[in-house]
């Protein structure tokens, strides 16, 4: 007899079963004892009415992994409408440590910190497991969107020679007695492959050395990058990303529909069109001074509520950030060269993508990094490729630990990270 998993016991009610899992919860009655037991589809109740076999599951304490041979029943008020009588309850191993909170209870009441300090046990909590759910549907998502468009998947190095976003920290390694970098993001040869296949996308880890302890930063996270050519500017970059959105979150209601239900979630719209606002109009509504050359959290915060009282969406995209506070291969607005052809896009008042159109010409990066004081020769080999030919183009990034974090509600980026890595926490 196959094991089959919870979500598959009603397909075979009134037959036998083989079900296998942890111990989630036991309630040790006087003349019976319910055992749930937990697998990666969902929970599955057992009735125990043998005396022996409700002593020996008096010996296996929660998280014990066991299989349960038995005869699925219908009862309306077992989970799915299903249970497992008349079993024969097998340890799969030894009794188990119960972790240090009780992952049956329907919240996790034990701190962040202690709950990241055992996340091999913590993840097993139906609400942090759903969130990672939800992660792994938003990606698919992502690639069949993507896919679906003509793009190829690339696989770039995440040790580089030199730093990617000018200005920003990095974490230096030994490369066989070479200086080397983790890399910031794919950002350099994402454009490169711009050259060989015009439209690509990866999936994959960033490292960022910014000393951030916040609810939003990570020392490393996962990207989710996009890169196409042959676009006359910005705003067919932001016309791509819509429709990534759409893809991933549309991935999450066919994939992570139980998932969704664990926590309670309704799923946003995207509009057929994400409002825009140029930067300076962001700054009157969100109150700030004119000659603010950057938005705050709290300007986030209040362009989002805007966003939805004047166009019911929770997205916004805020385009024509000052070239100042852009990366050197930012293309500026040919109207208002103070200003850059890039955007963000902005998820329920928090900045989600940076994106926008690069400059392609050999020339135009040569000035670029000269105006601000910076050697070519660091650069070498990305800014020769343009030497060689290569279309106007453009792309973005999502944070994909922050995407889910927005969308769950959860107040924390780390609530969605499996092992996050910050200025703190290098274990588990």
């Amino acid at each position: 007899m196959q094991r089959i998993l919870s979500s598959q016991l009603n397909h075979h009610v009134g037959g036998p079963v083989r079900i296998a899992g942890w111990t989630h919860r036991r309630r040790l009655l006087k003349s019976v004892a319910f055992l749930i037991v937990r697998d990666a589809a969902g929970l599955a109740q057992v009735v125990v009415t043998d005396p022996a076999a409700r002593a020996a599951l008096e010996a296996l304490p929660e998280e014990s992994v066991v299989e349960v041979t038995g005869t699925a029943v219908a009862n309306p008020t077992a989970p799915a409408g299903v249970e497992v009588v008349d079993p024969t309850v097998r340890p799969l191993g030894p009794p188990a440590v119960p972790p240090p909170f009780d992952l049956y209870r329907p919240a996790l009441t034990a701190s962040l910190p202690t709950q990241l300090d055992h996340a091999p046990t913590a993840l097993r909590h139906p609400t942090r497991a759903a969130a990672l759910r939800i992660s792994a549907a938003a990606v698919a998502g992502f690639r069949a969107a993507l896919d679906e468009r003509g793009f190829v998947e690339i696989h770039t190095p995440k040790v580089v020679a030199t730093s990617t976003e000018s200005g920003a920290n990095v974490f230096a390694l030994d490369w066989f007695g070479r200086p080397a970098y983790l890399a910031q993001s794919p950002q350099f040869y994402k454009q490169l492959m711009v050259g060989v296949f015009e439209r690509v996308y990866e999936v994959g880890p960033v490292f960022r050395a910014e000393p951030h302890d916040t609810v939003r930063h990570l020392a490393q996270y996962t990207s989710l990058d996009v890169e196409l050519g042959f676009v006359t500017d910005h705003r067919e970059v932001m016309a791509v990303l819509r429709d990534v959105l759409a893809g991933m979150l549309a991935a999450v209601a066919d994939r992570a529909g139980t998932a969704l239900g664990t926590l309670g979630l309704t799923l946003p719209g995207v509009p057929a069109e994400i409002p825009a606002v140029h930067f300076t109009e962001a700054l009157a509504i969100a109150g700030a001074p004119a000659d603010e050359p950057d938005l705050a959290p709290a300007h986030e915060r209040a362009l989002g509520e805007w966003a939805r009282a004047e166009h019911g969406s929770d997205f916004l995209f805020v385009t024509g950030y000052p070239m100042a506070k852009r990366p050197f291969y930012t293309h500026p607005d040919p109207a208002r060269p103070g200003h850059s052809n890039g955007f963000d896009l902005l998820f329920r008042g928090l900045e989600l993508v940076t994106g926008g159109q690069r400059l392609h010409r050999y020339e135009d990066y040569l000035a670029a990094l000269a105006a601000r004081g910076e050697p070519v020769e660091p650069y070498a080999g990305y800014v020769d490729a343009f030497r060689h030919g290569m279309p106007p183009h453009g792309g973005f990034a999502i944070g994909l630990e922050r995407f889910v974090a927005r969308l769950t509600g959860a107040a924390n980026v780390r609530e969605v990270t499996a092992f996050p890595r910050d200025l703190h926490r290098l274990t588990p």
